[in-house]
């Protein structure tokens, strides 16, 4: 069921993104995807910075929908996400105890003397902004409020229409690369054989990519690819680009039937965003959907994960370099002799002809290393639900398993004393289940380490058995 904060109930969306400016497109005036809504805590705030600007998500009881503050009370400008949701259902400062309701104002001030009104003040208030659901993500508006009603939400049209025709699946990880870097990556389908070798692509697929935009103004672009992907076998592709922070690619094929990749791009700060990936399907048979829906979304988050970092490292680069020469420069920064590369040039021809620019007048923070680059357990682990509980069961596990082997260890050589010739049988029984535990406990080792960490070598990058 959808719900919204009680400012956007029965109204219509009468504008597109960006503002009334048609020179200009203000990345305030834009509705973003935060969260998924799966992953929230009701019991607990949760931080987010969405364009530079620290907030905090909780959730309302007294009003059963979610609330977005910035994360600072007015006080003494603590931050609210460290505090909790008090017993009433108000959000309380940590520092003091100041307490607030779902639209801002300050309801308790314990230290002040009875009688007092000191939280009336529109001083004592937080500045709350507008929120909406939509197809199982939190959105916020960062700009002016009154405009939020009107501003249309992005969202994927086709989903909306038919929610229960589509298996879906999704993930999200803090990328540390800008929100623009992350969509002019995702537009480019003709990188996927070759960054994605062995992963979502393999290079034997790569073909000429004739990509072609027909539509295009301040709001995005349409686009298609007629041939489309693996050489033409897949079918067409049209590509969809909703300013600022959405795209999907549009597939239909007889194998597989109709296939999604959406991407919403949501900035946090220069050099950082936070990637929503959504792949919706149509099968055309049943069994793949049903093969899905019983696969752990926290063991698709480790998949998903990997295909990240095949493109992770050096997208954190190339952006530095294109900062050195100015966005501004990018067709003399980038050599663009082809096709391919259309809905790239159509995304930096925006970016300059409406100064889209989510930071301007701020520089890239300095280059992560390697190891900083392929972290999981920051990025993704700790704020998602399914991956943070798998992880922790999965530890719970090992740490049992440990205890198993080391009593089976123990116990064998004292029954292989006591039983003398007997003690053959469950002397080699005992041995046979500590290996067996030993080796779950080696496999449930090496799975841990994927929520923590990337693999060094993508695997496009790997030796090749020589075929025979």
């Amino acid at each position: 069921m959808e719900t919204t904060s009680p400012t956007l109930e029965n109204t219509t969306a009468e504008m597109l993104a960006g503002g009334n400016d048609r020179d200009r497109f203000d990345w305030q005036e834009a509705w973003y995807p935060v969260h998924y809504l799966a992953d929230l805590d009701k019991s607990q705030p949760t931080p987010f910075t969405l364009l530079g600007r620290d907030i905090v998500i909780w959730w309302d009881k007294n009003a059963s929908s979610w609330r977005v503050f910035d994360d600072k009370c007015p006080h003494r400008l603590a931050r609210l996400s460290e505090g909790r949701v008090a017993e009433d259902g108000l959000l309380e400062c940590p520092y003091h105890g100041w307490a607030f309701a779902g639209n801002g104002n300050c309801e308790r001030i314990p230290q002040q003397v009875a009688d007092s009104k000191a939280e009336t003040s529109k001083r004592a208030c937080v500045a709350s902004l507008p929120t909406i659901e939509k197809q199982g993500m939190l959105f916020v508006y960062p700009g002016k409020p009154e405009n939020a009603a009107l501003t249309k939400v992005p969202i994927v049209d086709a989903i909306e229409e038919n929610p229960d025709e589509w298996t879906c699946i999704n993930t999200f990880r803090d990328l540390p690369y800008d929100a623009l870097t992350l969509l002019e990556n995702v537009l480019d389908a003709s990188h996927v054989p070759y960054t994605h070798h062995r992963t979502v692509g393999n290079r034997s697929n790569a073909s000429p990519v004739e990509l072609e935009v027909t539509e295009s103004g301040k709001n995005g672009f349409k686009g298609v690819w007629q041939e489309g992907p693996r050489k033409g076998t897949l079918g067409r592709q049209d590509t969809t680009f909703i300013a600022p922070n959405l795209m999907w690619h549009d597939l239909t094929s007889k194998q597989f039937g109709r296939t999604l990749t959406v991407v919403y791009a949501t900035p946090i700060r220069k050099g950082e965003c936070r990637l929503f990936a959504i792949f919706p399907f149509k099968f055309a048979s049943k069994l793949p959907g049903l093969f899905i829906k019983l696969t752990p979304r926290w063991y698709s988050h480790l998949g998903q994960n990997r295909v990240l970092e095949d493109d992770q490292i050096f997208l954190h680069h190339q952006e530095r370099y294109l900062a050195e020469v100015g966005s501004e420069n990018f067709t003399k920064a980038f050599y663009l002799p082809t096709k391919a590369d259309s809905f790239v040039f159509e995304l930096r021809q925006w970016v300059n002809q409406y100064s889209v620019d989510p930071f301007p007048n701020t520089s890239l923070p300095p280059a992560l290393s390697r190891e900083e680059l392929l972290d999981r357990y920051h990025s993704h682990t700790t704020k998602c639900k399914s991956c943070r509980t798998a992880l922790a069961n999965i530890q719970k596990v090992r740490l049992g398993l440990g205890v198993g082997v080391a009593f089976a260890w123990t116990i064998t050589p004292i029954i292989a004393v006591l039983l003398n010739q007997k003690a053959i049988l469950p002397t080699a029984l005992l041995t046979g289940l500590s290996l067996c535990l030993g080796a779950v406990w080696l496999y449930l080792g090496k799975l841990e380490k994927r929520f923590y960490q990337g693999e060094n070598i993508p695997p496009r990058n790997m030796v090749e058995k020589a075929k025979k």
